[in-house]
């Protein structure tokens, strides 16, 4: 594996830096290289993304990195202990950073970029210059290989556990977001991109579930199946069940259960 990662790092430094003069074909080089690969200025801005690191990151677009970014004032790059070896690079050097981990949930926050569905990365960093054609300046080009990712798949396993566990309840989205360990905004949005719906929309459709498996029951009325699910026959569920199933509780009884 260590074999293999050096082996692209050699490969993308010399492919970039012997077609350093010839930036239309560097460009395209870049674009298209399999890894992600981020370019920045001298003065350490985002001038380019690749496709692999916007596919990789779930990232819409290049606008969400590309004059946000500054890397040499990044609070996060300052919190790893790595801004004394970023700045190396920025003097011309070849750097290489081993097992980094890489919080993008809090670049996400800090910038104000759309999820990028993972919690942290684990990279190698690759960082070399690419000299103008001029050779008067440099750019500094970033290449990322992952070493281990945290996905949010066992988080929202833990929410939706939660909710199935406390279906009697009121919904509480500070407790459920707490539950997958996750702050809730960040919680409610990652929830409806990885399971289809809202938090909210996922807990309705649990108790109705319920109410639907009580009502084959004969021997308890209507009133008596909502109040045994935690809600109130009178109030507002009764509407909420009939928007969403179709039928209202009694109709749904009559068709589903009738002999």
């Amino acid at each position: 594996m260590k074999d293999t990662i050096k082996g692209m790092q050699h490969d993308a430094i010399e492919s970039s830096q012997a077609v350093s003069g010839n930036e239309e074909l560097l460009a395209k080089i870049i674009e298209f290289f399999p890894y992600p690969i981020l370019i920045y200025t001298s003065d350490g801005k985002a001038v380019m993304v690749n496709r692999a690191m916007l596919n990789e990151f779930n990232i819409h677009g290049p606008e969400e990195v590309i004059g946000k970014f500054n890397v040499l004032k990044e609070p996060f790059i300052i919190k790893a202990g790595i801004m004394d070896d970023i700045k190396r690079a920025f003097r011309g050097e070849t750097v290489i950073l081993q097992d980094i981990r890489v919080p993008l949930e809090d670049i996400a926050a800090l910038h104000g970029i759309q999820d990028f569905n993972v919690e942290a990365v684990y990279q190698d960093i690759t960082l070399f210059p690419i000299p103008t054609a001029d050779r008067k300046a440099f750019f500094v080009a970033v290449l990322l290989i992952n070493r281990r990712i945290y996905r949010y798949k066992d988080e929202i396993a833990k929410a939706k556990e939660y909710m199935e566990n406390h279906w009697l309840d009121s919904f509480d989205v500070k407790e459920t977001a707490k539950a997958a360990g996750l702050s809730g905004t960040h919680f409610v949005r990652l929830f409806k991109k990885h399971i289809g719906m809202t938090p909210h929309d996922y807990y309705i459709n649990l108790k109705i579930s319920k109410i639907k498996e009580k009502l084959s029951d004969s021997a308890l009325s209507v009133a008596q199946i909502f109040a045994a699910c935690g809600v109130d026959y009178s109030g507002h569920f009764a509407k909420v069940f009939k928007e969403r199933v179709g039928f209202s509780p009694s109709q749904y009884r009559s068709k589903a259960y009738k002999k």
